[in-house]
């Protein structure tokens, strides 16, 4: 089951975040509007927190119906996820338009723009590969890639900090 979210401004959050925060408990989550910067923290059983930032255009996704989600589906903008590992089960998976990101136990960030998905590792290991299939790559702490349209094999790169302090600033770090 699906649950689609957006986050919007802080002009009219108030007002949107009412309908998403009986959407998001459904799900097993709470839902927690902040302020600097405008995010939404769903925090989810077993220790899952998903982090949206102003604008991302999202769903959870929960295949297993347990009431924590296994998935997001990410349109735009940026997600920041804590999934520790869970005992027995599959790690927590970020879906794009051009690239799938799965992780058991770790933080990682996840922005769609312009046509491309830019995945960062905070800590722990990513696995991300292109969408439409193909050979994947691990990411550890400190590394991205960015996945755009095309075939090319997705190339590792240690991220400058001002790229990773750029994009984890979306999330008040």
């Amino acid at each position: 089951m699906a649950r689609r979210f957006r986050t919007v401004g802080a002009g009219i959050l108030g007002l949107l975040l009412v309908s998403a925060h009986a959407e998001a408990q459904g799900v097993g989550c709470l839902l927690q509007p902040t302020g600097a910067p405008p995010r939404q923290v769903i925090r989810c059983g077993g220790g899952l927190t998903i982090e949206a930032a102003a604008g991302a255009d999202y769903a959870l996704v929960d295949g297993d119906k347990d009431k924590v989600p296994d998935a997001a589906s990410l349109r735009g903008g940026a997600l920041l996820v804590d999934a520790p590992a869970r005992s027995g089960k599959r790690g927590f998976r970020i879906d794009t338009p051009q690239a799938i990101a799965a992780v058991r136990g770790t933080q990682w960030a996840v922005d769609v723009a312009a046509g491309k998905t830019a995945v960062f590792v905070v800590t722990g290991q990513v696995s991300v590969r292109r969408a439409a299939g193909g050979r994947g790559v691990s990411l550890g702490a400190g590394e991205g890639v960015d996945v755009g349209p095309g075939a090319a094999p997705l190339e590792v790169k240690r991220w400058p900090a001002e790229r990773a302090a750029a994009l984890l600033a979306r999330f008040g770090r």
